[in-house]
C-alpha cells in the first residue's frame, strides 16, 4: 500500500433515481484534519446518523481503516439491513480493489 503523505478530497455519483450511489471521500495520513474527521465521525453518532466501520466480513476491517455514514435518515428495518452489512462489505472491497490495483 502506498504512503498517503497529504489530504484527499473526492466525490463520484453514479446510478440514477433510487439507485444512486453518492460517494464523498477524504483520505490523509495519521495526525491530520483526516484522521479528526475519522475519530469524530466514529464517536459522534446521531438518531438516524449511523458510522460504520467497512468490514470485509464480521470483525475484519479493510486497510486502510475505512469509516462510512448515511447522507439520508435511516427510517425503518429494511434500510437499515441495506447498510449494516452489504454497504459495509461494498465499501471495504473497493478499498480494497483500490489498495490491490495501487489506486491507494
Amino acid at each position: 500500500m502506498g504512503k498517503i503523505n497529504k489530504l484527499l478530497v473526492g466525490e463520484a455519483l453514479v446510478g440514477d433515481g433510487n439507485e444512486v450511489a453518492h460517494i464523498d471521500l477524504i483520505m490523509g495520513p495519521r495526525g491530520s484534519a483526516a484522521e479528526t474527521a475519522f475519530a469524530n465521525c466514529v464517536t459522534n453518532n446521531k438518531d438516524g446518523f449511523t458510522s460504520l466501520l467497512a468490514v470485509v466480513a464480521p470483525n475484519l476491517l479493510c486497510k486502510p481503516a475505512t469509516v462510512m455514514f448515511n447522507k439520508v435518515t435511516i427510517k425503518n428495518g429494511k434500510q437499515a439491513v441495506q447498510m449494516f452489512g452489504p454497504a459495509q462489505r461494498g465499501v471495504a472491497m473497493a478499498v480494497a480493489d483500490c489498495v490491490e490495483d495501487g489506486t491507494i
